[in-house]
């Protein structure tokens, strides 16, 4: 799509898709919890850390290459997971999965996702993984912990930090649902968008595609307060694979979850779509890191808009990050071409960076 070729930063993204979206889908995909308070002073952290510019320096050859639990990954971030993609754009999902074999990095399949887990890891071509709250009883939960492993997810994700859904004023004004519902509010924000409308009526209502399975019928609304420390033994005991647990905050939880046998853990605020009065992510990572020690996996997701945040968030002890809204942004502005178009900014910006502060690989990262 021609604008695609508009997108020059994340911010242009967004701008595009907020002209594309339904007000309803745009204020879902970007809104926070309460008054965004929470998401401001994240970004006001990440904005307030300078990188030292160093001269003379020989960087003509850079690499991003890294790697993650053990695999080699083309760029040093991957896709966050998200909750029903194809409202950005239909096909989001396979969109998401086609760039995560690009480049071998890892594509985060949300439980909510928009297409089934079995199709997204087959069009990932293994690279992905997946994503689980634990709801209710739990009885849905491993069901579905169960479905993952016999599609092949080899890593699994608890996001821990949703113990109630977070209270999004932007999302409550517009009377968004999931499952999706349509009343005569909705019906008049579609008709004034009537691009997205038209595409997404040709391509078919977006659903919550993982529960269409007997005895498992989602509620977004259901407590998931129920979760504790055996809850997350039995998820222990349960999956054979790699577990990441999403949504550490404190630097006492990472150090419990290490001691449990959790492989890494990923800081943190659910984008800030949770507790508005979270600390921030990025300024929580340096004690996190020093808490579970050099050697220990860890990642790191929320607010996160360049390049050269990447660069930062590894400098300040991430091991990957992971990017979402910006990545359905693009979708929603240039469709396919627009995702790739948002990357290969993504990377450019993160390339360039680490030529003006003179380095050339990023194991030299834990060097500046």
């Amino acid at each position: 799509m021609r604008a695609a070729a508009h997108i020059h930063s994340s911010e242009d993204a967004r701008r595009l898709a907020r002209r594309y979206l339904p007000w309803m889908v745009f204020d879902y995909i970007d809104g926070a919890a309460g008054a965004e308070n929470g998401a401001a002073r994240n970004r006001a952290a990440l904005d307030a850390m300078p990188l030292r510019p160093r001269i003379l320096r020989d960087v003509s050859e850079r690499s991003l290459a890294t790697t993650i639990f053990g695999a080699s990954a083309e760029r040093p971030f991957g896709i966050a997971p998200m909750g029903m993609c194809n409202l950005s754009g239909p096909g989001a999902d396979l969109m998401l999965a086609r760039l995560a074999v690009r480049y071998k990095v890892p594509h985060g399949v949300s439980t909510v996702a928009s297409t089934p887990l079995e199709k997204i890891i087959e069009v990932a071509e293994g690279n992905a993984w997946f994503q689980i709250y634990f709801s209710g009883d739990g009885t849905g939960t491993f069901k579905l912990v169960d479905r993952a492993r016999d599609a092949g997810y080899k890593t699994l994700v608890l996001t821990a930090d949703v113990p109630e859904v977070g209270r999004r004023p932007r999302e409550l004004r517009h009377g968004f649902k999931m499952p999706f519902k349509i009343g005569p509010k909705q019906f008049v924000d579609f008709a004034l968008h009537p691009r997205w409308s038209l595409t997404s009526l040709f391509s078919g209502k977006p659903q919550m595609a993982n529960f269409e399975m007997p005895g498992y019928a989602f509620d977004r609304t259901e407590s998931r307060a129920r979760a504790d420390w055996d809850t997350l033994s039995r998820m222990r005991d349960a999956w054979p694979g790699k577990l990441v647990v999403k949504g550490v905050l404190d630097p006492e939880d990472a150090a419990m979850l290490k001691a449990k046998g959790v492989d890494a853990i990923q800081v943190s605020s659910h984008g800030a779509r949770q507790l508005e009065s979270a600390p921030s992510p990025f300024l929580m990572l340096p004690k996190i890191r020093e808490e579970v020690g050099p050697d220990y996996p860890v990642f790191f997701d929320s607010g996160l808009r360049s390049g050269e945040d990447v660069l930062k968030t590894l400098l300040s002890g991430a091991d990957f990050v992971f990017f979402g809204r910006l990545l359905q942004f693009a979708i929603a502005a240039g469709g396919e071409a627009g995702l790739n178009q948002m990357w290969d900014v993504l990377t450019d910006e993160m390339s360039i960076a680490m030529a003006q502060i003179g380095i050339c690989k990023l194991d030299q990262t834990s060097r500046q």
